[in-house]
């Protein structure tokens, strides 16, 4: 294998669009809380973004017999596809974490780097290890993982958890089940192969389906918190609600539609929301920084 091929395959190892969403999260309560340098403000990002690929690499690592047997990885994941071999995927993914956690133990703080082992720990050993094989509600409670980037940015940048950084970790938390849900929908049949018990396999499209829109419901309003809390301004509250609007508007009409093909488009639909969203609320920190000056 080539090294480009093999950069590729690790960096696949990552969960690359996973680990783009969690650093863009994490950077909007480091740019909204923080003064910290350029220079500061890309180590920590780095770290950030190294504590997302470990517990990414960690899960490949764990999920290896589920990924060997699911359409969906086999083919794209580096491990099943034995492209890199079990044993240096899981090196891999120890040395990102380890060096995330040094990094902000030396540099940083030590509830920075708390909160970085605490994410790796409980994705691996909570989530993929514990819950995933055993109970549908495994990303309602390993959903708790992926949302810590913004307590992370908060803790690197001022030492402490704001109520910001809990609103934005609120936001992620209750974005994730409808987010992943709407993908368990669409491949199903693959998760009932492996043996996963996920909602729509044990409890069917219809509950699933429900669940989707009560969660959506949530989440819009509550993503209008950082207005209300003086965090954001008018640039933000103006995009969370158009935002809102349209991501709830995608979700009656997948309600409506029933197929495996809007359940794939939804997934989809939510990504490019939580983004947008994030880029938003930077969009509006930084405007308003500009016109303080």
């Amino acid at each position: 294998m080539s090294r480009s091929s093999a950069a590729a395959a690790y960096l696949s190892l990552t969960k690359p669009t996973i680990v783009l969403l969690f650093g863009v999260t994490g950077y909007a309560v480091l740019l909204a809380e923080g003064s910290l340098g350029a220079l500061k403000v890309l180590c920590v990002m780095l770290a950030m973004v190294a504590t997302a690929g470990s517990a990414n690499a960690l899960n490949m690592y764990f999920d290896r017999d589920i990924d060997a047997v699911m359409e969906r990885t086999k083919r794209r994941r580096p491990i099943p596809s034995e492209k890199i071999s079990p044993e240096r995927a899981a090196i891999f993914g120890l040395v990102l974490g380890l060096l995330a956690i040094a990094y902000f133990c030396v540099e940083v703080n030590y509830l920075a780097a708390f909160l970085s082992f605490f994410t790796i720990a409980f994705y691996v050993g909570i989530y993929t290890l514990c819950l995933k094989r055993r109970t549908p509600y495994n990303i309602v409670i390993g959903g708790i993982a992926g949302s810590t980037a913004p307590l992370i940015g908060a803790a690197a940048a001022t030492g402490h958890l704001s109520p910001l950084s809990w609103v934005l970790f609120g936001v992620v938390f209750l974005w994730t089940p409808p987010h992943f849900w709407a993908l368990a929908i669409a491949i199903q049949d693959e998760y009932a192969k492996a043996k996963v018990p996920m909602l729509p396999v044990t409890h069917g499209e219809k509950r699933t389906r429900l669940e989707i829109f009560l969660y959506t419901i949530v989440l819009v309003p509550f993503s209008l918190l950082p207005y209300f809390l003086k965090a954001a301004g008018a640039i933000y509250l103006g995009a969370a609600v158009a935002l809102g609007c349209f991501y709830l508007w995608k979700t009656v009409i997948y309600l409506r539609e029933k197929t495996r093909e809007a359940s794939k488009k939804l997934f989809w639909v939510s990504i490019i929301y939580l983004f947008l969203l994030f880029l938003a609320f930077l969009a509006d920190v930084g405007s308003r920084a500009f016109l303080a000056r």
